[in-house]
């Protein structure tokens, strides 16, 4: 560790940023202070352990950034973590955004479940975060049985399945009642509220009358749908106030982990809860988790509850809403139960997350001794998908200390005239490499190869024409295509047991990369949308694109065409791989 006294001294005891970078001049953490002086002389006075002694190994110089108050140090710490990424700040999970209940406004209301949802522009109902998603897609399909909405997103031209089933009143077709209508809004509102009792009055009603028609299978799923009802609004039941809406967070921390507990609280229910354990440094950080949180989740509520340890002033200005700390009450109590939450997360789980962490940094070190390197730490691998030699895909996935980094993953639409493995690989790798130069984005300490000497070769060669520097392994295959060996840029066999940590956690990059490419090609494939289709063709540009969808209008009708409806768009060669292409989905 370097010694800092004489720069330590001069740092100001004002509020602000600062930024530790590693020898590569890299920004590694980003942290704020009210008293910068204080918090820098912090890190190299005291002893050490977990993620902490990580970073401070890893610092090679700080900077820092005087601000005129705490609100702005936050403000500007919040946005160098945004802009830089650093490897020890805090990561969230990387989950996808919660999911809300939408009933729209329209002169024929749909009810569905919607993502990525900006409230301030969305004039719908909407109710949740739901954290459970299956639970929220559960809820909706009941509604949308129990109440004959509008189900398709454009009127269709004659009545669909779901009218002569009575779950659509056909407003393709007949004159609905508008009374209707809102009389079914109201109580679907009133539901979604917390509110059953219109619903469960009207299964009840509908039950019975089954059952008096003798229609016994019908009875029946209502009976059932009547108890999964009931089952879900007493887990949901805390004795509160009706219209209380809130979010709740709590926390419970040790030296080197910090276990979360946010309630989402919809209508005085607890509609569910995130739970999360992260490593981290300070105190400092669980503003800076609770920030961005909401920042990445769109889940920003009218009123957040923290407790009294953190600092609901400061995240009262930076959010602009009503932040409290309850003292005395049910609301306590709640509090009270989100921290016991967060402690029990954290016992039962700390033992295992300890043992994972001290594997890493056991298979690190290893990798570092054999490839004889001071640092590795961010890894990027590369794998390409393709149908029958055509349609290329490539993606790259990235790892920092074995832990990945999905927000930082890349997928590549290659050229047409790209045929086979190698000269995919070798397109992903020079625009992957040209951009970081141009770009000036942070390099990886070691690029990680699914296969051999070839593979190898080939991404050397890259790597010099663009004038960079960066240490090469290939994870060569057997026979049976199992990982067999590792092999460094020299092309010697590393001495890499198969049963190691580090052999294990190398093949997860291998298994990482190979699934993302894949599920890249699966999932446009499978939506089956033409948009989205044409969006992975070579040869397909922009321009290409619109004239396939003015002409074709449809998938249906695309793989209808012959090759010759094709040609007429496209020059012979690439309408000759989307006629192949077509013709096996």
């Amino acid at each position: 560790m370097k010694d800092f006294k004489e720069k330590l001294a001069l740092v100001p005891t004002s509020p602000g940023s600062y930024q530790m970078k590693n020898k590569d001049g890299v920004i590694i953490y980003v942290g704020k202070a009210k008293n910068l002086q204080r918090r820098l002389r912090s890190y190299f006075t005291r002893s050490l352990t977990g993620k902490t002694a990580m970073l401070v190994e890893d610092i090679d110089d700080f900077e820092y950034i005087v601000t005129s108050s705490e609100l702005e140090s936050l403000i500007l710490e919040i946005n160098l973590i945004k802009k830089y990424n650093p490897k020890y700040n805090i990561l969230l999970k990387d989950d996808k955004s919660y999911p809300y209940i939408e009933l729209t406004k329209d002169k024929f209301p749909i009810l569905k479940v919607v993502r990525n949802v900006k409230r301030k522009k969305n004039k719908n109902y909407l109710y949740g975060p739901y954290p459970n998603a299956y639970a929220a897609r559960r809820t909706v399909e009941m509604l949308n049985r129990i109440y004959p909405l509008r189900k398709c997103n454009n009127l269709k031209k004659e009545l669909c399945l779901y009218y002569h089933i009575n779950e659509c009143l056909g407003y393709c077709k007949k004159e609905v009642n508008k009374e209707e209508i809102n009389t079914m809004t109201k109580e679907i509102t009133s539901f979604l509220k917390g509110d059953s009792k219109a619903v469960i009055d009207k299964i009840t009603n509908e039950m019975y009358k089954a059952s008096n028609s003798l229609n016994y299978e019908r009875a029946n799923e209502l009976k059932i749908m009547l108890n999964d009802i009931n089952i879900t609004l007493d887990k949901q039941k805390i004795d509160l106030n009706n219209n209380y809406n809130f979010d709740l967070l709590n926390y419970y921390q040790d030296k080197s982990y910090l276990s979360i507990q946010i309630f989402f609280v919809r209508g005085g229910l607890l509609v569910g809860r995130h739970e999360e354990i992260v490593g981290f440094l300070d105190n400092e950080e669980i503003i800076e988790y609770v920030i961005k949180f909401y920042d990445n989740r769109s889940l920003l509520p009218k009123q957040l509850l923290v407790p009294e340890e953190l600092d609901s002033n400061l995240l009262k200005e930076y959010f602009d809403i009503k932040v409290e700390t309850p003292k005395r009450g049910k609301l306590y109590s709640l509090m009270k139960l989100a921290g016991e939450n967060a402690k029990q997360k954290l016992d039962v789980e700390e033992e295992i997350l300890k043992k994972k962490d001290d594997l890493r940094i056991e298979a690190i070190n290893e990798l570092k001794d054999i490839l004889k390197l001071d640092k590795v730490s961010r890894m990027e691998s590369f794998d390409n998908s393709h149908l029958f030699g055509t349609f290329y895909v490539g993606g790259m996935v990235v790892f920092n200390d074995f832990i990945p980094l999905k927000n930082e993953y890349r997928k590549y639409k290659l050229k047409a005239e790209v045929n086979d493995d190698l000269s995919a690989m070798k397109e992903v790798i020079y625009r992957r490499y040209y951009k970081v130069i141009m770009e000036n984005l942070e390099k990886p300490d070691l690029i990680v190869l699914d296969g051999g000497k070839t593979q190898i070769t080939i991404c050397k060669e890259i790597i010099k024409s663009l004038g960079l520097n960066i240490p090469i392994i290939g994870l060569v295959k057997n026979k049976s295509h199992k990982t067999n060996e590792i092999m460094d840029s020299n092309y010697n066999i590393l001495p890499v047991k198969k049963d190691s940590n580090l052999f294990l956690f190398l093949t997860r990059i291998q298994d990482e990369v190979h699934r993302y490419a894949i599920t890249y090609h699966r999932n446009i494939k499978a939506k089956g949308a033409l948009s989205s289709l044409l969006d992975i063709a070579p040869g397909i540009g922009n321009v290409k694109k619109k004239e396939l969808l003015k002409t074709f209008g449809s998938l249906k009708k695309m793989k209808e065409a012959s090759l010759k409806d094709l040609e007429k768009v496209l020059n012979k060669k690439v309408a000759k791989n989307l006629f192949l292409y077509l013709k096996d989905l």
